[in-house]
């Protein structure tokens, strides 16, 4: 089992400290959430927690998910990133490629591209693109960062994509990691079809084995079963280690552990409380 520590949704200046006690507390990697901004109103319900309400994240500080790697990464040296999960479908993707290669570039490949849907239709009109096709935009937007991390020249001719063929440079030594966010069937097929895991925004663990079931008897399909695969989730099981054990029976590779629940609204801790606390949990279950 590989263990995360989620830094985001707190003060800025919380985020490099985090990043090096982290690292120094033996944590193989961190985990950056993704948001553009907070309407004024909105209709979307939330899919991720019991009513669908928003207003837990009003007023919650968010940097911008690829600087804030960025920015852990020039004060670390091994620990990877993951962005859980990077609204992709409403940027553009050349210029998302651009910035995931210069990370990978400068930071020797530690980054894994967690990416998805997201599923606020107010962030498509706030960035001024389709909430329609969303499925679609997504789906050529993988192939665009796939066709333009190779350092050759690539054009894109989709539904929705038009790119005449351009090449750059530099672009990472590997390929980026793909990880795709969603619990909705659309989101484990593509999971299946084209990523290399599978990122869950929470679940019990009945649920959880359903997905990931779900997920496997889907690349069989495919025929990706050969392709490494790996499955990050959070949850209270992470907190024992006979939880960790299940997740780990199920298919879990990787727990990402941020000590609050994400979707309800709390009070930010203190940043020596929050440093203490990740100490612990190294202390109990990744050193232990």
């Amino acid at each position: 089992m590989k263990f995360s520590y989620q830094v985001g949704m707190c003060e800025p200046n919380h985020y490099l400290p985090l990043a090096i006690a982290a690292e120094e507390a033996g944590f193989d990697g961190i985990t950056i959430p993704d948001s553009i901004c907070y309407p004024e109103e909105a209709s979307s319900k939330y899919p991720y927690n019991k009513d669908g309400s928003r207003e837990f994240l009003e007023s919650v500080p968010f940097v911008e998910s690829l600087i804030a790697v960025t920015a852990m990464a020039a004060v670390t040296r091994e620990i990877r990133f993951a962005t859980f999960v990077y609204k992709l479908a409403v940027r553009q993707a050349p210029v998302v490629a651009k910035q995931v290669q210069g990370i990978q570039s400068l930071f020797g490949n530690r980054f894994d591209f967690g990416i998805g849907i997201s599923p606020w239709e107010e962030d498509f009109a706030v960035c001024d693109v389709a909430w329609e096709k969303r499925g679609k935009r997504l789906d050529e937007q993988i192939d665009i960062l796939r066709g333009l991390e190779t350092g050759e020249y690539f054009g894109y001719s989709g539904e929705i994509h038009e790119m005449p063929a351009n090449k750059m440079n530099p672009v990472p030594t590997k390929p980026t990691p793909l990880l795709i966010g969603g619990h909705a069937e659309p989101a484990l097929k593509r999971a299946a079809r084209v990523g290399d895991g599978w990122m869950c925004a929470g679940a019990d663990l009945d649920q959880l084995h359903a997905y990931i079931a779900r997920i496997s008897q889907l690349r069989e399909e495919y025929g990706t079963l050969d392709r490494p695969f790996r499955v990050f989730t959070t949850g209270a099981n992470a907190f024992s280690k006979e939880g960790i054990a299940q997740l780990e029976s199920i298919g879990v590779t990787d727990v990402i552990i941020g000590f609050r629940n994400v979707y309800e609204f709390e009070e930010d801790k203190p940043l020596d409380e929050k440093i203490a606390m990740l100490n612990w949990y190294a202390g109990e279950f990744i050193r232990g």
